[in-house]
């Protein structure tokens, strides 16, 4: 495991400074907070200078827009992943979609969701990387609502309203009540949502794990 380890720091060593960079800004902005870090912290997490830093961001704003879009473009990806395991099975791929987004617990190490985490820090209503957090946001919904239509649920708009609402509160509640409050029954509620839920010219369904 160390030995694995340590090929990966090497790994991130060599990499271009650019990609340095926005691997540290990415770890120091989601463990400390945007406003607490600043450039020189990130130029000698990654190995650089603040000349270099700025060659390829022209400025902390920039930077700090670049690392939220390649946060919103990891989540873009997942619906392309999960339309791939579940060809042509909306539901399926909502549940998959739910399930995965439980998991926070783990992959988000204590500290939630970091665009919700950025919007938060990021008050200015103009910032570049504000306008980034709040289009990936309403992508998500508007791709949860049309996920739900497919699915053949009567009142996709609401469902989905509901499923969103529910994950980004879970996600919040990391922080507040940790791994084990309310946020650790995200499946299991959303399961519920589903179930109860109407159709479209069909009795509910059974839930399907």
């Amino acid at each position: 495991m160390s030995r694995h380890l340590g090929r990966l720091k090497r790994a991130a060593a060599q990499a271009p400074p650019r990609e340095r960079i926005l691997h540290a800004a990415r770890e120091l902005f989601y463990r400390d907070g945007i406003r607490a870090v600043g450039v020189e912290a990130i130029a000698s997490a990654a190995g650089t200078n603040k000349m270099t830093l700025y060659r390829h961001f022209a400025s902390k704003d920039a930077l700090v827009a670049a690392y939220l879009g390649e946060l919103a473009a990891m989540g873009d990806a997942l619906w392309d992943t999960v339309r791939a395991e579940h060809p042509g099975d909306p539901e399926a791929q909502l549940r998959s979609l739910v399930r995965r987004a439980s998991r926070f617990a783990d992959e988000f190490r204590g500290r939630g969701c970091a665009l919700v985490n950025a919007a938060v820090e990021l008050t200015e209503r103009g910032h570049p990387a504000r306008r980034i957090i709040e289009q990936h946001k309403r992508t998500q919904r508007e791709r949860l609502v049309g996920l739900c239509r497919e699915a053949g649920f009567d009142k996709p708009e609401r469902l989905a309203d509901e499923i969103f609402l529910l994950v980004e509160g879970a996600r919040v509640s990391l922080q507040s009540v940790g791994r084990e409050g309310p946020g650790s029954r995200l499946y299991a509620l959303a399961e519920g949502l589903l179930a109860a839920a109407p159709r479209r010219g069909a009795k509910r369904h059974q839930s399907r794990s």
